[in-house]
């Protein structure tokens, strides 16, 4: 997560900020068993990558609180 962090930091030469990278790592991150399992597809794949996201953005901008 750090080292995210120090990746962010150089989001005005990257566009990758904290968002941008959640979006992209996610689902690596936080890697779901269920979606896997049960083929989620479309609509419920995209929910809970959604929300995957946005658990790993809180870290992302929290990094310092949380470690």
């Amino acid at each position: 997560m750090r080292h995210l962090l120090r990746m962010a930091a150089h989001s005005s030469q990257t566009n990758m900020h904290a968002r941008n990278l959640a979006i992209v790592w996610a689902p690596n991150l936080l890697r779901s068993k269920d979606i896997e399992a049960s083929g989620f597809n479309g609509t419920a794949a995209f929910m809970e990558v959604r929300v995957q996201s946005i658990v790993v953005e809180f870290i992302l901008t929290h990094v310092e609180q949380l470690f």
